[in-house]
Parts: C-alpha cells; sequence; structure tokens
C-alpha cells in the first residue's frame, strides 16, 4: 500500500515539474516585458502573445487546416515509403548496401536548401510541400524500423524456422512485434518534423498555411502574432506526438502488463 501511494506521488511530482517550469518561464518572461527591461518592439509579453492568439484564432484556424493536411499526406506517405524501404533492405542483403547510403545521403542535404528547388519545380501548391515532409520523414521510420527488424531474437527466428516457418510468418510474429518500439519513436519524432517541415516550406511560397501567415505578419512586424504562432505550432506537434502515444499503448498491450509487473 506504501508502495502504491509513493508511486502516485511519484507519478503526480514527475507530471507537474514540467508545468511548474513552464509556469515559472512564463511569469519571467512576463516581469522583464511588462518592466519594459526587455523592449516591446523586441519580445512581446505573453499576455500580448495570448490577445493575438484570440484576436486571430479564426485566421489561425483556417491556416492551421492547410498546414494539417500537408503534414497528414506527406506523414502518411513517408511512413509507407519508409516501412517498405525498412521491409525490402532487410529481407535483401543486397539492397541494403545499395540503398542504405542513399537514404542517408538524403539527410545530409539542408531542407531549407531543398525547398525552393521543389517549389520552382512544382509550384506552389501542395505538392512541394508534401514532397519535403516526405523526405524528411522517411528517413527516421526507415532507420528505426530496419534496426527493429535486425535486432529480433535469432533463437527465436531459428526455432521457428525449425518448426517450418516461412519468412512472412516470422516477420509477422517475430520481427513486427519487435520493432514496434522503435517504430513508435521514430514516429514521433517524424510527426514533430512533419508539422516544422510543412511550416518552412510554406515559407518559401503558397497561398494559405501556418508558414504563409508568419511570412505576413513578419513582414509587419507584428512579433506577438509571430509567437502565436510558434505557440501553436508546438501544440499541434505536443498534440499529436500525445495521440502516437496512445495509439502506442493501444497496439503494445503486453507493455503495459509488464509495466505493472
Amino acid at each position: 500500500m506504501c508502495l502504491q501511494l509513493k508511486r502516485k506521488l511519484q507519478s503526480i511530482t514527475n507530471k507537474s515539474l514540467p508545468a511548474i517550469a513552464v509556469a515559472v518561464i512564463l511569469i519571467v518572461w512576463q516581469i522583464l516585458t511588462g518592466t519594459r527591461i526587455i523592449p516591446p518592439f523586441l519580445l512581446p509579453s505573453p499576455v500580448d502573445v495570448v490577445k493575438a492568439f484570440v484576436d486571430d484564432f479564426p485566421l489561425l484556424l483556417s491556416n492551421s487546416a492547410v498546414t494539417l493536411a500537408e503534414m497528414f499526406i506527406g506523414l502518411v506517405t513517408g511512413t509507407a515509403i519508409g516501412f517498405f524501404m525498412a521491409v525490402i533492405m532487410d529481407r535483401f542483403t543486397s539492397l541494403y548496401k545499395a540503398f542504405y547510403p542513399l537514404v542517408v545521403i538524403t539527410q545530409t542535404i539542408p531542407t531549407v536548401a531543398i525547398a525552393p528547388l521543389l517549389v520552382l519545380w512544382f509550384g506552389y501548391e501542395m505538392l512541394p510541400k508534401i514532397i519535403l515532409i516526405v523526405i524528411i520523414v522517411f528517413f527516421p521510420i526507415t532507420v528505426s524500423l530496419l534496426e527493429g527488424f535486425r535486432s529480433a531474437d535469432p533463437d527465436m527466428i531459428n526455432l521457428m524456422r525449425s518448426m517450418g516457418a516461412t519468412n512472412l510468418q516470422i516477420f509477422r510474429h517475430v520481427k513486427f512485434p519487435g520493432a514496434l518500439p522503435q517504430f513508435f519513436s521514430s514516429l514521433k519524432i517524424a510527426v514533430s518534423y512533419a508539422v516544422v517541415g510543412a511550416v518552412i516550406s510554406e515559407w518559401l511560397g503558397g497561398f494559405n498555411g501556418l508558414g504563409v501567415y508568419m511570412t505576413r505578419v513578419r513582414k509587419a512586424y507584428a512579433f506577438d502574432k509571430m509567437f502565436a504562432v510558434i505557440f501553436l505550432v508546438s501544440a499541434i506537434s505536443l498534440l499529436l506526438m500525445f495521440i502516437i502515444g496512445i495509439l502506442q499503448k493501444k497496439c503494445m498491450p503486453w507493455k503495459e502488463k509488464e509495466k505493472k509487473i
């Protein structure tokens, strides 16, 4: 009983510490800007940011819908490509040796350098944004899944082969379940990258989206609105990561049972 109470108190403390840290930062920020130690044209106060968020909420909402649509399509496509690449590279060693260096090379090219070319080639619609998000997303998915597949228990694989299991059955019952922790960890990273990638791609051209909105308010020197967008993007990323965490628990119920033991 005492141990359970101690665990609950520790859990509450661990969850409350980040909120306390954020509250302290906001209070200090408000004091610095409210007392004019930092001029408002350099850093708007949290109150001004909240006011800008409320005033422009309908506009932010409409632009968020465009950015989220780009992010979702790019994330799903990039995840599917990453999954396919990981499967074929795990299955065929020659393809692994041929394609893995190319996968790594794609991440050495700065996204800021790729984005203008994509806009030049495909225009200002959603397509270049989606392609950029796919490029950003598929790398962590591919590498994490490949690592998960290759870290499967060899004794378990040999046992299944001795029992006449096919490669598909080994993949379904051993490799794929074993790679799920790496997959969801990479998916959380990919989601945050996808949101940021969508915003960055919109900076370079477009008609709607949070990145386009940020470019417009920056040119108007409305820094309170810029901070409102920054906080909104952060909130969207955290919410999506939280949703993936819930999905992970649903797909991996055995992990929750292990924690309770």
